[in-house]
């Protein structure tokens, strides 16, 4: 069990705004993203062990082959590292006929909108692949606002990305609940000042999630609050 679940003071009502990250939250991404990145590494001739691969799960791309190229000494530009990744990321999700949300998920944001609270997504994704999930896993229609962290100026775990979020949805930082699952993620959105929910679901079985102020399983556990 990482960190410790408190339910009894988490409430709805206490919230304007529930923010989303979308890989390993919305959709059981993160596993094609790890095999899909290995093989890059495989190409390049890069050792890239499984404890220094997690840790950078949640953070965009660009970030994640800036550190790489310094820590390892990759000739390469980090623009052409970026790009030759992306077009391999997003030609594989495209092929695909559907993408499975996460058990409950759906229920919990149709309730959110029976609420009126708003919604946003915000994902270090890149764009186009954000459009293609959200797409392929039918949730486009739910959110208010979508973000990536090229919007925001930098990527996760710096707290950008979630205070764009909330600047567009007009809420304030202390009115946001965000959802996340990575160790980046929950890191950035504590730095934002927001709740923050960390969802142990697939995938997330090497972040550290201490920092999170409740921990669930499943989102059904949500639906009574």
């Amino acid at each position: 069990m990482k960190g410790k679940i408190n339910k009894n003071e988490f409430s709805l009502n206490s919230f304007d705004a529930v923010i989303f990250d979308m890989d390993g939250v919305l959709v059981n991404s993160e596993p094609h993203y790890i095999q899909l990145e290995q093989n890059r590494f495989n190409e390049l001739g890069l050792t890239i062990l499984e404890d220094e691969h997690k840790t950078y799960q949640g953070t965009a791309t660009d970030r994640m082959w800036q550190i790489i190229k310094e820590k390892h000494g990759v000739e390469a530009s980090v623009e052409e590292l970026v790009n030759r990744t992306n077009a391999k990321v997003s030609a594989y999700f495209t092929a695909l006929e559907s993408i499975e949300v996460m058990t409950g998920v759906e229920q919990f944001i149709k309730k959110l909108k029976e609420k009126n609270i708003s919604i946003a997504l915000a994902s270090s994704s890149h764009a186009e692949l954000i459009e293609i999930i959200l797409e392929k896993s039918h949730l486009q229609m739910y959110f208010d606002v979508v973000v990536d962290s090229r919007m925001a100026g930098a990527s996760k775990p710096e707290p950008d990305i979630f205070l764009l979020a909330a600047k567009k949805l007009d809420v304030t930082p202390k009115r946001c609940v965000v959802i996340e699952d990575s160790t980046n993620g929950i890191k950035a959105a504590k730095t934002a000042n927001m709740y923050c929910i960390a969802y142990a679901g697939p995938g997330s079985e090497l972040q550290d999630q201490s920092q999170a102020d409740l921990i669930i399983s499943d989102f059904r556990e949500l639906l009574k609050f």
